[in-house]
């Protein structure tokens, strides 16, 4: 059956969009240790843009089932994983860009759903947080989507998820998201 993205965030509400994520089912990387290791030759840039052997991936489809086999190591390095096959990846920053948010209610009621360059969906939660580092003069905040994976958010997303939070005024400064509460600490 041919994949089709799910549909554009602003036209689902918050409970269809969770109802899509429940429903996406990946492949259970984190218990496969195949004995076969390697170097993929590919690489993530920070733009999201996937490369094998210097050249662009220009099929998304095959971005979507790499980013599938896709696992953070104990050690901080990525791989793809197989039930036979383990190789490594290089990832420049985050493995994926969220470039899309949608948002529901506000103040501590406040969902926020995100769509991945990969067309994947997560909703930030106290499994998927937000983070925002501080110490860098352009703030870069990132989204955990799975197993020390995370997404960096595309800096239109970052200023939409702000506004949320400037609406917000809470103190201290931050967002919630589906019951859990998301600090962002603001440049000195």
């Amino acid at each position: 059956m041919p994949y089709s993205p799910p549909p554009e965030l602003a036209s689902l509400s918050l409970s269809e969009i969770a109802e899509l994520v429940q429903a996406q089912k990946l492949p259970p990387v984190e218990k496969w240790e195949p004995e076969e290791t390697g170097d993929s030759e590919m690489q993530i840039n920070a733009d999201g843009s996937w490369l094998h052997q210097g050249s662009p991936i220009n099929r998304p489809a095959m971005v979507r089932a790499f980013s599938t086999l896709l696992r953070r190591e104990p050690d901080g390095s990525f791989v793809l994983v197989t039930p036979y096959q383990k190789l490594g990846i290089i990832v420049d920053d985050a493995p994926f860009v969220a470039v899309q948010m949608e948002n529901e209610g506000q103040g501590k009621d406040r969902k926020l759903a995100f769509r991945l360059n990969t067309d994947h969906l997560v909703i930030a939660d106290a499994e998927h947080p937000l983070r925002f580092p501080a110490g860098s003069d352009a703030p870069q905040p990132y989204l955990t989507v799975r197993g020390g994976l995370e997404a960096v958010l595309a800096r239109p997303v970052y200023y939409e998820l702000a506004e949320y939070a400037l609406e917000d005024n809470l103190n201290p400064f931050g967002l919630w998201s589906n019951g859990a509460f998301f600090p962002i600490e603001l440049p000195a």
